[in-house]
């Protein structure tokens, strides 16, 4: 772990893209550190930079600028297949489109990345993690036979069944009507708790931002003071 116990450090971050002959700056040079067992909201309009700024966190995608590193480690530093595998280790996605695999049912989306980490007890893992979030009954369900809550809650077993150190989650509410948001959100946080893990939630909902410990706030690509 990094010193001081931060799970992220952002320093200087930028990310520039390609547009009509030009160069389009997403993000300017950010930076913030998040402490282990933190929960952190990041808020911001449509097109602030949230998702960018999440991307960069994963090492889905590469800064432009600065660095991001992740448990001390400088994600610039690690080629591709190293950055994936440093997210099968220490990372947990919850996406606004639920991201299941169609063609695999409830229990096999849940063991996917334990048995990409070789772990012997995939199927037992994720078969406790899908009673945790209350799909006991629908292991064996395809996504397209579950609700857009059920997916989400499959979603949430498959990220917590590694025992993740960090938690990104983006949008985690987004295709899913209030009440069933709701629910998902109690157990997401009710999860992350009792994990113990680093939680970094994009949202624009001051609501659901609110019950983080701290808001990081984007406009234009810019940390607001």
């Amino acid at each position: 772990m990094a010193e001081g116990g931060a799970v992220i450090e952002v320093e200087g971050l930028g990310r520039d893209v390609a547009s009509g002959g030009g160069v389009l700056t997403i993000l300017h040079e950010i930076d913030f550190s998040v402490a282990a067992g933190e929960a952190m909201a990041v808020v911001g309009a449509s097109g602030s930079g949230k998702s960018t700024l999440l991307g960069l966190l994963a090492g889905l995608d590469l800064p432009t600028r600065g660095r991001v590193r992740l448990a001390g480690q400088d994600l610039s530093s690690l080629d591709e297949d190293g950055r994936a595998a440093l997210r099968g280790r220490m990372l947990g996605f919850v996406f606004q489109s639920f991201q299941l695999l169609p063609a695999l049912t409830a229990l096999e989306n849940a063991m996917l990345p334990l048995e990409l980490l070789g772990r012997a007890d995939a199927q037992a893992t994720a078969r406790e993690m899908l009673g945790r979030v209350g799909l006991a009954a629908r292991l064996g369900h395809y996504p397209k036979h579950l609700s857009g809550g059920e997916q989400q809650r499959v979603a949430l077993a498959r990220a917590f069944a590694v025992g993740p150190t960090l938690l990104l989650a983006d949008e985690p509410t987004g295709n899913l009507d209030a009440d069933t948001g709701a629910q998902v959100i109690d157990l997401m946080f009710a999860m992350n708790a009792e994990a113990g893990t680093t939680l970094v939630l994009v949202t624009h909902d001051e609501a659901l931002a609110g019950r983080c410990g701290r808001q990081l706030r984007l406009a234009g690509g810019r940390l607001l003071p």
